[in-house]
């Protein structure tokens, strides 16, 4: 009598192999678009520290001279900001200060879409002393402007 040998099989069946493909594309699905996310944010993140350096020079500029208004910082003048130089970054198209408003407006590059990202300065006032009528404080508050295209896009 013949004995047979039964070799056993080595390797993956074809089943295996498409369920292992098939996983892959899905996690690939879904970690690209995040991926990409998260990208631009870290290049946005240059807009927002161009900003956040004209936003110091406008309270430096406050604190120092603005006698409690903004009439007196409300320009890249009058702030000392060099505008050209503010938008150096790689990713940051532009950076301007609104006149009489003093509003910061960083504009992306195209590599993130243009995105636009604006701060908003308020001087607070309170009653005057002695019941009079309300005067203005040399406090100073930001808040990011929802008009900035950042916010929609979820880069800041």
């Amino acid at each position: 009598m013949e004995k047979m040998t039964q070799q056993s099989q080595k390797g993956f069946t074809l089943i295996e192999l498409m369920i292992v493909i098939a996983i892959i594309g899905i996690l690939a699905a879904i970690a690209l678009p995040q991926y990409q996310t998260y990208t631009k944010k870290a290049r946005f993140s240059e807009v927002v520290l161009a900003v956040s350096s004209a936003k110091g020079l406008v309270d430096v500029c406050f604190q120092t001279r603005g006698a409690g208004v903004l009439t007196n910082c409300d320009s890249a003048a009058e702030i000392g900001l060099n505008e050209a130089g503010a938008a150096a970054g790689t990713h940051v198209s532009s950076v301007a200060v609104a006149t009489t408003t003093a509003k910061i407006t960083g504009t992306g590059a195209t590599s993130v879409d243009g995105a636009t990202y604006i701060l908003t300065p308020t001087v607070a006032s309170v009653a005057g002393t002695g019941g009079g009528a309300a005067t203005t404080l040399g406090t100073l508050t930001w808040a990011e402007d929802t008009t900035s295209t950042c916010i929609a896009a979820g880069l800041c």
